[in-house]
C-alpha cells in the first residue's frame, strides 16, 4: 500500500511543479524533432500528474478496502488514472481554447443614440457621449446643422476611429 500512496503523493507533487513551473518541461523539449509537440496534448505534465495520482490513490484505496491483491489494485488504479488523465486533458483543452472574441468598433455605434456634451457648431466638431459595449465613450461629432448641449442624437456614420456623424433625434 505504501507504494501506491507514494505514487499518489508523487503525482500531486508533479502537479504542483507543473503549476509552479508552467511550460518548463514543454520548453525544454522544444525543437527536438522526435519530441516536438509531445507534451502539448495527452502527455502534458498536468495529464501525467493526474494519471499518476489516481493510479496511486486508486490502488491504495483498493488495497485498503478489499482483499484483492496488488495486481487488481494496479488495474483499478490504472483505470482511474486513465479517467483522471482524460478529464484533465479535456478540461485543459476547454480552458485554453483560443477563440478570438470580437471587440467593439466604432461602426457598431451606427443607429444608436447618445447625447451632446460639447455643442456642435455648423461645419465643426463637438462631442457626444455614447455607450459602446455598455461603457460610456466620448467621441468627436459632426452634424449637418448646429446641435445644442444636452440634445439627444442618433449616430449616422462612423467617420473615423474617434469621430462620428450624428443628427438630432426627431430630424
Amino acid at each position: 500500500m505504501a507504494f501506491f500512496l507514494g505514487l499518489g503523493i508523487a503525482g500531486l507533487v508533479l502537479l504542483v511543479l507543473a503549476l509552479v513551473f508552467d511550460g518548463l518541461l514543454e520548453g525544454l523539449f522544444d525543437g527536438i524533432g522526435v519530441l516536438e509537440g509531445l507534451f502539448d496534448g495527452l502527455l502534458s505534465l498536468p495529464v501525467i500528474a493526474g494519471f499518476v495520482s489516481m493510479l496511486g490513490f486508486g490502488g491504495a484505496i483498493v488495497l485498503g478496502a478489499t482483499d484483492l491483491g496488488a495486481g487488481a489494485a494496479a488495474v483499478v488504479g490504472a483505470g482511474a488514472g486513465v479517467g483522471a488523465g482524460w478529464l484533465t486533458w479535456r478540461l485543459s483543452r476547454a480552458l485554453m481554447r483560443d477563440e478570438p472574441g470580437t471587440s467593439p468598433r466604432g461602426t457598431d455605434l451606427v443607429g444608436t443614440s447618445g447625447s451632446v456634451v460639447t455643442p456642435i457648431p455648423v461645419g465643426g466638431y463637438g462631442e457626444v457621449l455614447v455607450y459602446l459595449a455598455g461603457q460610456p465613450v466620448k467621441y468627436a461629432a459632426k452634424s449637418a446643422g448646429p446641435v445644442e448641449l444636452g440634445t439627444e442624437v442618433w449616430v449616422e456614420e462612423a467617420l473615423s476611429a474617434t469621430s462620428l456623424a450624428v443628427r438630432p433625434v426627431g430630424c
